[in-house]
Order: C-alpha cells, then sequence, then structure tokens
C-alpha cells in the first residue's frame, strides 16, 4: 500500500489558526481505518495510479480474479467516500469480487484542478473512471451508483457501453430536466437549501472548512442522522468525524461538481436528456428510498425514453436518499438480486 501523499489546504485558510486545521490525508487516513475495522471480510486498500499520475485510493473484497462473475463497482454520491459503504461491503463482496473507490477529487483520491465548463468537468471525471478500470484489469463490470454517483456511472456508461454488464443507479442526482415552474417539483431538505442561501457562489461545502474545529459537530448538527444509520457499528462521532476529514481539504471534486450544476443543484447537462443513447441491450435498474426527496418519477421516464430496453425501478420502504444505510438489508438484498442474474 502506498503511503498517504501530503495535501496542504489552499487560499486564505491556509494561514488560519494552523494547530487544528488538517494540513494532510493522515486524519482522514485514520477515521477511515476505525471504520474499516467493522468488515468481517478480508480486503485490500490501495492507491491506483493513473496515467496523468492522479492517484485512485479503492478498497477491494475479493479481489483475485474470478471470471465466472462479474466485479461489482461501487462510485460513491457527493462528498463521500468509500467508508459510507461499511454496512454493504460484506453482504455485496461474498459472492463476487468488489471495489469501491473514491472519486477523483473526493476522499482519498487525488485533488487536481478540474474545468470550469460542465461537460469537460464531466468528461474529466468520467476519463478517471476509464483510466482506474485500465488500471485494476476489468474486461467489465456491474456498475453501481449514488447520487452523483449514479450520474457519472450514467455518463461512464454513455461513453463505454461495452463495460458496463448492468448499470445500477441508486436514487441518482441530476437526471430531471429544471422545471420553469418550480412548483412541479419535490423541495429539496431544508438543509439543502440552507446551504444554498448562505453559501451562493462558494463551493458547496466551504462552510465545513471555515467551520474548522466545529466542523465535526455541524455535520452531526445538520446531519444527526448519519449517526443514526451507522449505531450499529458506532455510538460516537465516528461517521460525522469521517465526512467532515472527508470535506475538509482541497475542495477539488467540489468545484467539479459546481461546475455541473446550476441554482439548487440542478444539473446544466441533465441526464434524461441523453439516456436514450445508451445501446439497447445495456440493462439498467434504478433503486430508490421510498421517502426520498429525490424526484422518483425518473425512474419511469427512463423506461419511458428506452423502450425495448430493460429497465427495472424499485422503491425501498423505510429509506431516504442514503438507501443504502437507511435500509442497508434490503439495499443489500436487491443488489445481490441484480448481480446474481448476470451471472
Amino acid at each position: 500500500m502506498e503511503e498517504d501523499a501530503e495535501e496542504q489546504p489552499q487560499g486564505w485558510l491556509s494561514g488560519w489558526l494552523p494547530a487544528w486545521r488538517p494540513t494532510s490525508m493522515s486524519h482522514l487516513k485514520n477515521v477511515e481505518a476505525r471504520i474499516m475495522q467493522c468488515l468481517r471480510s478480508p480486503f485490500m486498500g490501495r492507491y491506483v495510479t493513473l496515467p496523468n499520475r492522479a492517484r485512485i485510493w479503492t478498497v477491494s473484497l475479493r479481489p483475485e480474479r474470478d471470471e465466472s462473475r462479474t466485479p461489482l463497482v461501487l462510485l460513491h454520491g457527493f462528498g463521500g467516500g468509500v467508508g459510507l459503504w461499511v454496512l454493504n461491503l460484506d453482504a455485496l463482496g461474498a459472492r463476487r469480487s468488489l471495489h469501491a473507490f473514491d472519486l477523483l477529487g473526493f476522499g482519498r483520491s487525488s485533488r487536481p484542478p478540474f474545468p470550469h465548463d460542465a461537460q469537460e468537468a464531466e468528461d474529466a471525471f468520467v476519463g478517471s473512471i476509464e483510466a482506474w478500470r485500465q488500471e485494476m484489469g476489468l474486461s467489465s463490470m456491474i456498475l453501481l451508483g449514488h447520487s452523483l454517483g449514479g450520474f457519472l456511472a450514467a455518463s461512464y456508461s454513455l461513453q463505454y457501453p461495452e463495460r458496463v454488464k448492468h448499470l445500477i443507479l441508486v436514487d441518482p442526482w441530476g437526471f430531471p430536466v429544471r422545471p420553469a415552474d418550480p412548483s412541479q417539483t419535490r423541495a429539496p431538505p431544508t438543509w439543502v437549501k440552507a446551504v444554498a442561501a448562505v453559501l451562493g457562489r462558494s463551493n458547496p461545502l466551504a462552510v465545513l472548512r471555515v467551520a474548522g474545529p466545529w466542523g465535526p459537530s455541524l455535520v452531526q448538527r445538520f446531519r444527526p442522522d448519519f449517526k443514526q444509520k451507522f449505531a450499529e457499528f458506532f455510538e460516537d462521532d465516528t461517521i460525522s468525524e469521517y465526512i467532515y476529514h472527508c470535506n475538509a481539504q482541497t475542495p477539488s471534486g467540489e468545484a467539479g461538481f459546481k461546475a455541473m450544476t446550476q441554482a439548487l443543484g440542478w444539473a446544466r447537462r441533465p441526464m434524461l436528456e441523453r439516456i436514450h443513447l445508451l445501446p439497447t441491450a445495456l440493462p439498467i435498474t434504478l433503486i430508490y428510498g421510498a421517502e426520498s426527496w429525490i424526484d422518483t418519477s425518473t425512474g419511469r421516464r427512463v423506461m419511458e425514453l428506452r423502450p425495448g430496453s430493460y429497465v427495472r425501478h424499485l422503491a425501498i420502504a423505510g429509506a431516504s436518499h442514503h438507501v443504502y444505510a437507511d435500509q442497508p438489508a434490503a439495499f443489500n438484498a436487491a443488489v445481490r438480486e441484480i448481480c446474481d442474474a448476470v451471472d
């Protein structure tokens, strides 16, 4: 395993209260290690170095090649990382190779500058996923993405459909076209609207970095549900600390995400305008939380836009946007059923 590279804080914050400001990935590495101790299965964590020298932090279960089963690859959502899959890795990796990695610009992966153009930023994310696949030597995969990861998984599948045997979209972000009449949409949570109003043109999670030593408690205050979701493993604030340290570093991936969005998080290049371009033979399953603020009608729209193709959508009762953590047993069962149908 490679050692973590030091990443210094950028901008005016670099000289502000240096005694507590994180100056490397070591804080994130330590808290992630506590999370991974909960896994029952053997796993391997390593950096995968891309041709452009960017490094993608990757966690693998059953990394040995099993030609009879297609590997499952997990893409996390905005502001997350591989640690948030801790409720799912054992179950989903029990019968096949599984790989989860921190998206470029997030978690422990490299944090390069992203283009300011929406398409160029999207292409940078997708290009890193393809370069990662090549370095991993995967000929094909079952690709699962949550939220932003779902958007990028769909975008990747549009460019490299021959590499995806089944596309699983979990409460995907960025699919609907922004309506002219706001009353036609499901209102986002209060915390989303508050952050949008306070930050204006700043990067989405800038408030966490400005909060400094109060950052973890700020996560806990605005998202107390995360502690509840992972209560099976952690009674303390481990998950809040993890989310904080995932986002206390240089906001590279945030800037890429921001380039792809417009007001209140609508995608500048909505996926519903392109999803019909996927090959007819590529199957898609959309998994939603029945209580999510994401527009669950997207699943029906994808079916309408892909006549003659396999498109299934299902809602998991008692789950909100973070389906995989809200109802992990039901989520894991649904994903395993999909994977077992592939091979």
